[in-house]
């Protein structure tokens, strides 16, 4: 920050949904952050695990949004509207950071006052995906921007001015990449959005191949709101399946993996790109059942069964 000027208030806005194996290790490091004692509110859509108990121990605010109600924009709008800081920092449940000065160096653009939007580097661990690594690599790279010339960002790794959300909240109809069509937005208006390879977040995804798939197809029919010029037709999904199968394998080679990942890649790649050229295919508006196969896992909102729950308990 500038000599003399005035630290931010900064809340911390976390989406969750039985996330009881990653948000402790999340919330344990934001009470580690060298920016001291930020608010948390954490948003649950309809947890049955321990996520709620563990919220509860690290003190955060807990928001609750009924499953049925349930967009990526329209829970994050809901966290910000009960977060009282001036910069709301937005962070996956199933993320944990770097270091500890992650969040004084996501937080430290918006000294400018034309800054709207920040987001910080992602990486993979070892229980990722080495085509999505790759992914986090590409998008994600060691230098930062402080002025960015498009419109991208990522709401896993992110915080946004409040004073400027007020303005035009995130869309709550989009089935995702809600984060791009806010910051396209911001930069078009004239507002900064910087990306900060320093405040690097670890993000861990253990996906099945249906939910692989998934992501993708709600995110290419949210692509197609944004961009209603953009298309993707089968060729794409040839080369660009093709193209990325063999970049992965060189960078695996390299990385001395090949053998480790001669399946897993062209198996990523396919889900990927064959989700993305569904959801061109698909409806703009989802039906309610094909939303909840998007946003929920097979069985997300069914309790478990007592016994079970109270021995998982004992064991935690």
């Amino acid at each position: 920050m500038p000599p003399g000027s005035k630290t931010p208030r900064v809340s911390i806005v976390i989406r969750a949904l039985n996330e009881e194996k990653h948000l402790g290790r999340l919330l344990s490091a934001v009470e580690r952050q060298s920016l001291a004692k930020p608010e948390v509110v954490l948003v649950d859509s309809g947890s049955h695990d321990r996520t709620l108990e563990i919220a509860r121990q690290h003190k955060a605010r807990i928001v609750h949004i009924e499953p049925q109600d349930f967009t990526f924009g329209r829970s994050l709008n809901l966290g910000i509207r009960k977060a009282g800081g001036d910069v709301i920092v937005l962070a996956s449940a199933h993320v944990f950071p770097e270091h500890d000065d992650w969040l004084k160096n996501l937080v430290a653009p918006f000294a400018d006052p034309q800054m709207a939007m920040v987001y910080g580097k992602q990486r993979g661990t070892d229980e990722s995906q080495f085509s999505e690594s790759q992914h986090f690599r590409k998008w994600y790279p060691d230098h930062s921007t402080f002025e960015q010339a498009h419109g991208f960002a990522n709401n896993a790794n992110s915080a946004v001015r409040k004073r400027v959300w007020e303005t035009i909240p995130f869309d709550e109809e989009l089935t995702g990449l809600e984060d791009l069509a806010w910051a396209s937005w911001a930069h078009a208006e004239g507002y900064k959005i910087a990306y900060v390879a320093e405040a690097g977040v670890y993000h861990v995804h253990t996906e099945t191949a249906a939910q692989i798939m998934n992501r993708h197809r709600r995110e290419a029919i949210a692509l197609r709101q944004i961009l209603p010029a953009s298309t993707f037709g089968f060729l794409n999904f040839v080369s660009l399946f093709v193209r990325t199968t063999l970049a992965d394998y060189g960078a695996a080679v390299r990385q001395g993996q090949f053998l480790r990942q001669l399946v897993n890649i062209p198996r990523f790649r396919f889900l990927q790109y064959w989700g993305t050229y569904r959801g061109y295919r698909d409806p703009a508006q989802p039906s309610s059942q094909l939303k909840r196969v998007f946003y929920y896992p097979p069985d997300a909102l069914e309790p478990r069964p007592a016994g079970r729950h109270k021995a998982r308990n004992k064991a935690a």
